[in-house]
């Protein structure tokens, strides 16, 4: 599956913005989808994850409450709804994909997005 990432730039902190991944080829519906983000000079970490129904959802506590993971089948694509944006939210975000379940674990994701740069201003 290729996933392209989308919707990144700069905002004031405490606004938002919307994430969008689109997703082809393998059939979207069969992955668990995730949200990972990596701040300058910092390891990638694990920001939300999903179920193929996008019944179930995981979020990485310092964004819980105000990021929402949201998936839409039928547009194979995915979005992460970002509210209550602060500077530590700066970093470039990446959509993921993986058959082994709802996880926080990069290296269980089997394919990875391009990113997408997110600048949040004090």
């Amino acid at each position: 599956v290729q996933l392209q990432a989308s919707g990144g730039g700069l905002v004031q902190a405490g606004g938002s913005l919307r994430l969008s991944c689109a997703a082809s080829g393998r059939t979207f519906s069969n992955y668990f989808m995730g949200w990972f983000r990596q701040a300058p000079g910092k390891e990638r970490e694990f920001v939300a994850a999903t179920t193929w129904s996008g019944g179930s959802t995981l979020y990485a506590d310092s964004v819980k409450g105000r990021f929402t993971i949201a998936r839409d089948n039928a547009k194979n694509s995915v979005t992460l709804q970002m509210n209550s944006l602060k500077p530590e939210d700066t970093a470039v975000y990446y959509c993921a994909a993986t058959w082994r379940g709802v996880t926080s674990s990069a290296g269980s994701y089997n394919y990875w997005g391009q990113g997408t740069l997110v600048t949040v201003s004090s």
